[in-house]
């Protein structure tokens, strides 16, 4: 008989495996949360970090030795109380700097669609450079709004509507906690909604939860008189006094103002474990605010209220500079005026929008709050070196024209002068650029060397000296003249004695001989052309003797002499 298989069970789904991991999560799903920390270099972010994680600190040293990522990011498990089971996990994503090169990279680790209900920002400011304050708060917060505006796309907006209402109901529904024991009537104050006071949560239209942190705290109370921006107030204020509680209260009151706009929270936190604990409480019961209830829900039955699994104990404290804590919700502009009177929150109010308008073109920089701010709060930051003076030049021809007449004047500070007169130079100085006319640099005299040419039957059979080359460029130059320059008659101590080649001395010829002059009734280019003519053929001759030498014949005759001493015709 054949089985029938209608009674078996029927036959699984295909993704068998998926449907059981999506129900298993769903059961025991551990919610993701996000905490985004924004500040400047050396601000104290990464203290911060490792208490929001609860994990020591590294030892590499101060946040100015760090080598900061160009995005930092950590997780830790957050436990219960009795460390037993995991409530969530929480990441911190850290930016080194306001630069749009690290800022560039959050959205795509954070995009605003899916990590805008769980992530918190915390903009991070250093109390040892309050003069930043105002600036650094512009810069982060429009880029948290930009941040949160993403693509533009429809299902984004309805993220930011929700998480705006989110944040508004947990504003109206504040109230600080006590020591004494929940009223009854819990549940009717919960459905109760207060009303927002004036320049309350005006701005973050995203609803991110912001908590704006003063690190560094304890070096406000720092009196001794530093040098700028060394630490806490710096030079600022000299010590303490009226003038610094005034400074110190108007640097919270303005702070208190603008988180005020922002629905933001401000601590102040010191490197002693208490204070960052107080502030990863807080961080963690706003990233648990529970969903804004919806209208339909309400109805004439109470209903018990959302309850937040990280509720916040710590009461507000506004009057310990090194522990400020003032929680969202919380503050308003008649506490903000109660701490020092003369404080305008409202002016201060209309110049932060000044400045944003001033930042989109309009031009309102003189009203803005971080003119009014740096009043203030002087800036005592470490400025560049001033430029030099500029140094503008006097123009080449300008400085020409000015000395012109002076040296014109003068004739020896004219260069030109020695040029046209050169027998003023004849006794100056050997290295003066100009005509050869010193006493001290003297050139021989050639009409002496042709008479001893003559007188001795030939020349000194030897090369020439550098002397003797420079007289006869030196008569080459003055070919022509009637008369020499009166230095080239007296240059005949520097030529070597015709006695080291001939083996007698010259006779010299002196002014009272009366033998005619060898150059009479010749021009000075002829004088020359046979002196040099007499130098060429003794060098044939000297050659010819010395070849003969070697080959054992008889040297010839000097100047053409045959054996009886009488000279030979040439044919």
């Amino acid at each position: 008989m054949e089985i029938s298989r209608s009674s078996t069970p029927d036959a699984p789904p295909q993704d068998l495996w998926s449907s059981i991991l999506d129900s298993v999560s769903s059961s025991r799903s551990i919610p993701s949360k996000n905490i985004l920390l924004l500040g400047q270099p050396s601000t104290g972010k990464s203290t911060l970090a490792s208490a929001l994680l609860q994990k020591p600190a590294s030892d590499e040293g101060k946040d100015d030795q760090r080598t900061d990522f160009a995005l930092g990011y950590d997780f830790a498990d957050v436990r219960d109380d009795a460390d037993e089971d995991t409530l969530a996990r929480l990441s911190v994503y850290t930016v080194p700097s306001a630069s749009p090169s690290y800022t560039a990279l959050l959205p795509h680790f954070l995009p605003p669609r899916s990590s805008l209900p769980h992530t918190l920002v915390m903009i991070v400011l250093d109390w040892t450079r309050p003069w930043m304050f105002v600036e650094e708060l512009q810069t982060w917060l429009q880029w948290v709004e930009k941040w949160t505006k993403g693509d533009g796309s429809r299902e984004l907006e309805i993220i930011r509507e929700e998480s705006r209402e989110r944040l508004q109901s947990h504003l109206q529904h504040y109230t600080e906690p006590s020591t004494d024991p929940l009223p009854a009537a819990n549940s009717t104050m919960s459905s109760t909604l207060l009303p927002l006071g004036p320049g309350t949560f005006t701005h973050n239209s995203a609803g991110v939860p912001i908590i704006v942190t003063c690190t560094k705290a304890d070096l406000i109370d720092d009196g001794n008189d530093m040098a700028a921006g060394a630490s806490g107030m710096g030079s600022m204020v000299k010590g303490k006094g009226g003038e610094w509680e005034e400074r110190t209260d108007g640097v919270m009151q303005v702070l208190r103002t603008i988180c005020l706009k922002f629905g933001a929270s401000l601590f102040y936190t010191t490197p002693m474990p208490t204070t960052l604990q107080v502030l990863r409480q807080y961080a963690l019961h706003l990233l648990f605010i529970p969903p804004a209830p919806s209208p339909a829900m309400v109805s004439t039955e109470a209903q018990a209220p959302a309850r937040n699994p990280f509720p916040f104990q710590h009461k507000p404290n506004t009057l310990d500079r090194d522990h400020i804590v003032v929680p969202a919700g919380w503050d308003s502009w008649g506490k903000i005026a109660v701490l020092r009177d003369g404080f305008d929150a409202k002016m201060w109010g209309e110049a932060w929008e000044h400045d944003l308008e001033a930042h989109e073109g309009s031009g309102l920089e003189e009203a803005g709050a971080k003119r009014l701010y740096s009043g203030l709060v002087p800036d005592q930051g470490a400025k560049p070196p001033p430029l030099p003076p500029f140094n503008n030049p006097i123009p080449e021809q300008a400085f020409l024209a000015k000395n012109y007449d002076e040296n014109s004047k003068k004739s020896d500070r004219d260069p030109r002068g020695a040029f046209r007169n050169p027998a003023d130079l004849a006794g100056a100085a050997a290295g003066i650029v100009g005509p050869l006319g010193s006493s001290s640099f003297n050139l021989p005299n050639v009409e002496r060397a042709m008479a001893e040419m003559e007188t001795n039957g030939g020349p000194p059979v030897q090369a020439p000296s550098a002397v003797d080359v420079a007289a006869r460029r030196a008569v080459g130059r003055a070919g022509g003249a009637s008369s020499r320059p009166a230095g080239l008659s007296a240059l005949g101590t520097s030529v070597t004695s015709p006695t080291s080649a001939t083996g007698r001395p010259p006779a010299s010829p002196g002014p009272t001989t009366n033998s005619p002059s060898p150059t009479s009734g010749q021009t000075q280019h002829e004088v020359l052309q046979n002196f040099f003519q007499s130098l060429l053929s003794s060098r044939d001759r000297a050659g010819a003797a010395a070849g003969a030498a070697a080959a054992g014949r008889p040297p010839p005759r000097v100047n053409g002499a045959n054996d009886d001493g009488e000279e030979g015709t040439s044919t």
